[in-house]
């Protein structure tokens, strides 16, 4: 069996991170969605759970940060190619995201990312077959 990954992240208007995120392709899981959150299908195991914050608090008693000025962690997806990262960035702007930066170049790599909404970072990535057999993470 695989191994799913559920990204809780903390949302100040949901009915606009939904849309966001519908805008980027993503659907919307109605069996897990009400008016405190939306559980959102990234790939058949990969989820991002959009929570109000009021609600995302009760699950922890740490401070939640705003991610627009502080980063707790970089969600980063992979791609099948360098088109499929543009074409998911220009998505993100057309949604209302923001790219923080510009696209980065490695040795069989290229990646760029954008912001939702909210501030969440996602990046995402294409890495060349080769690059991932010889282990190109620097």
């Amino acid at each position: 069996m695989h191994k799913m990954v559920f990204i809780n992240l903390p949302v100040t208007d949901l009915p606009r991170s939904k849309a966001f995120y519908q805008g980027l392709g993503f659907e919307v899981v109605p069996a897990y969605t009400n008016d405190q959150a939306a559980c959102i299908r990234i790939s058949d195991t990969i989820f991002a759970m959009l929570l109000v914050r009021p609600f995302f608090q009760t699950f922890t008693d740490k401070t939640i940060v705003d991610p627009a000025t502080h980063v707790q962690a970089l969600s980063c997806l992979s791609c099948e190619s360098r088109a499929e990262v543009d074409e998911v960035v220009a998505k993100a702007r057309a949604a209302g995201g923001s790219t923080p930066r510009p696209p980065l170049e490695y040795p069989g790599m290229y990646g760029h990312g954008f912001a939702d909404p909210d501030g969440h970072t996602w990046e995402l990535m294409y890495m060349e077959q080769d690059a991932t057999a010889q282990g190109h993470a620097s």
